[in-house]
């Protein structure tokens, strides 16, 4: 069986020859950049978008890009196509590089970029037939105003902890509240209410994370005539929602029929989230780029 390949700064390389520096300041402080990628039939679900959000993370943390977009863009596919991959995940990092101890990245000279296309793991099919319960849990999302959440930085060390909760209590999702007890987003999904035909999702000045899936989301809401708009939820509004899904690019849209022991809705996914989930499944292959 052939090794994977994985893009390392300059070409591919085997898994087992894919390394970094001890030194490198994405291993030591969690600093760098990340984007989560799918591959749907051999398209690049919204690469676009998805390199946009790397080059507005890197500016935001002050780390120089020395790849163009249609460089990055190349890499990637060409990573997908030497794994064959037609269906699958991909996970394009970008770190500071290899620097010296300490904080400072004055002798980061080099930014590295490694480039993984697998499979990947999703939520059974029977999550997306029959709902997912989800609890919120006590770890908040940090404050804006330390650390923005549109930055997709290489530190989820605060998600981690809240999904450590979640899943000690036999949870695969769980909420994650901001330091005000207004709903931020889950671990790894933003979150979305509907409720008296409107949907409502956090905003980003709430903790939530710009997520491409997201967009989409509300892409497709304006194709089905469905209000929506970016407002405060607090756990009571989770609570006696009509109809509760997620959006990532792991779980697409995936619905929620518990938090917190009280059934959503009928308790079952509801007809609007069907509607969604639907329409995603027909949009991933028509908004990407080709391998």
């Amino acid at each position: 069986m052939a090794s994977m390949k994985i893009y390392m700064n300059d070409g591919l390389v085997d898994r087992e020859d894919a390394k970094v520096s001890v030194f490198d300041h994405g291993l030591l402080y969690g600093d760098g950049i990340f984007e989560g990628i799918r591959l749907y039939d051999g398209c690049v679900f919204k690469l676009e978008a998805h390199l946009e959000r790397l080059e507005f993370s890197a500016k935001a943390i002050m780390l120089n890009l020395p790849w163009s977009r249609e460089e990055l863009t190349e890499a990637i596919c060409e990573t997908c196509r030497a794994n064959g991959l037609r269906d699958g995940y991909i996970r394009l990092v970008v770190t500071r590089g290899e620097g010296s101890l300490g904080l400072s990245i004055k002798n980061c000279d080099s930014p590295r970029l490694i480039i993984i296309a697998d499979s990947i793991q999703l939520y059974p099919e029977e999550f997306y037939e029959n709902g997912l319960k989800i609890i919120t849990v006590p770890t908040r999302r940090c404050n804006p105003s330390a650390l923005p959440p549109a930055v997709k930085s290489l530190n989820y060390l605060n998600n981690i902890l809240a999904k450590i909760e979640a899943q000690h209590l036999g949870y695969h999702e769980a909420i994650m509240l901001n330091d005000q007890g207004y709903v931020a987003e889950c671990t790894g999904d933003n979150i979305f209410v509907i409720h008296k035909g409107k949907l409502i999702t956090p905003a980003a000045s709430a903790g939530a994370l710009k997520g491409i899936t997201r967009d989409t989301a509300l892409e497709i809401a304006d194709k089905l005539n469905i209000p929506w708009e970016e407002a405060n939820l607090t756990r009571y509004d989770i609570w006696v929602a009509d109809e509760l899904f997620l959006t990532g690019t792991a779980a697409e849209i995936i619905p929620i029929v518990e938090v917190d022991a009280r059934p959503i809705g009928t308790g079952k996914p509801g007809a609007i989230t069907a509607q969604f989930l639907e329409a995603f499944r027909q949009v991933v292959t028509q908004d990407g780029t080709k391998l």
